[in-house]
């Protein structure tokens, strides 16, 4: 039987390359860490990793509300925890109660303000009980998220008077979803911009990002949806004059119970008519879930 031969005695220490590489993964460490700490940490990025895990660990992606992502290539970029709380916060104050609705729509997250005078009758100009809104909805919506923001302006059934600059309800709607634009690249960044200047000083704020003029998106919806609402309420009246016809040929009601009822249903069409145009005197303002359109 052979003689094995025996392993020769290893040196002691590490191999010479290894000692090599060693410091080279030490000082490009201190490389990255010495340009960590001169660089400002975006919440942005930040956030983005932070979604993209929870939508590894979660069946459906994060609503707009939360602040997190709602596509792969829209992130919600947000500082707090989600903008739900505050939007909550406005919502329940006394000033604006009932008068904001949030919905979640297959496009996005649907901000509704109603129950206002946004605009002067047959004009884009903004009141400025509506600015008021409009700041401290805006605030949110825009500096917490960096999705395209679609602005819809409505107009009611009613033409433009003669010698308007708004040949028609299309024109007027497209100015006032377009003044409500202006006022929040304008006089909002520039409010924000003077109010947040230390944020901006350190990094942490850029008013130019988020007040972008790409981000925000005028829609001109008319008068397109009232008329169908109107198209509705005038069926729901015909058929209640209908049935009157009905009970007086048939001498279930006198012809003076008639025309009682023909007034009082009148009276009762202009009243909802009225409401219906008070109710799209309104803004709808969507977060759109994707960056394109």
């Amino acid at each position: 039987m052979a003689k094995q031969k025996k392993c020769p005695d290893c040196k002691k220490g590490a191999a010479p390359w290894l000692v090599t590489y060693g410091d080279m993964i030490t000082l490009m460490l201190t490389f990255f860490v010495a340009l960590l700490a001169f660089s400002t940490i975006s919440p942005g990025k930040f956030q983005e990793v932070a979604s993209g895990i929870m939508r590894v660990f979660s069946a459906q992606p994060p609503s707009v509300l939360t602040g997190g992502r709602t596509t792969v290539s829209t992130p919600i970029i947000t500082t707090h925890p989600g903008i739900r709380e505050d939007l909550l916060r406005i919502i329940e104050d006394e000033s604006f109660k009932g008068k904001i609705t949030v919905e979640e729509t297959p496009e996005g997250t649907l901000i509704i303000l109603s129950d206002l005078t946004f605009f002067e009758p047959f004009s884009a100009r903004l009141t400025a009980e509506a600015k008021e809104m409009l700041e401290k909805i805006g605030t949110i919506i825009i500096e917490h998220t960096t999705n395209p923001l679609e602005i819809l302006g409505y107009t009611d059934d009613r033409l433009p008077p003669e010698g308007s600059i708004y040949p028609s309800n299309w024109h007027l709607a497209g100015a006032r979803a377009a003044s409500v634009a202006r006022y929040f690249v304008e006089d909002l960044k520039n409010k924000r911009t003077a109010e947040r200047i230390v944020d901006i000083r350190s990094g942490r704020f850029d008013p130019d990002d988020y007040y972008r003029h790409a981000r925000f998106i005028p829609v001109a919806k008319g008068d397109v949806p009232i008329q169908e609402s109107i198209r509705r309420l005038d069926l729901t009246y015909r058929a209640e004059l209908d049935l009157l016809q009905l009970k007086l040929r048939d001498q279930e009601i006198t012809q003076a119970q008639s025309e009682n009822r023909i007034l009082i249903l009148r009276e009762a069409y202009q009243t909802d008519l009225s409401a219906l145009r008070a109710r799209y005197q309104k803004i709808e303002i969507l977060i759109k879930r994707d960056r394109g359109r």
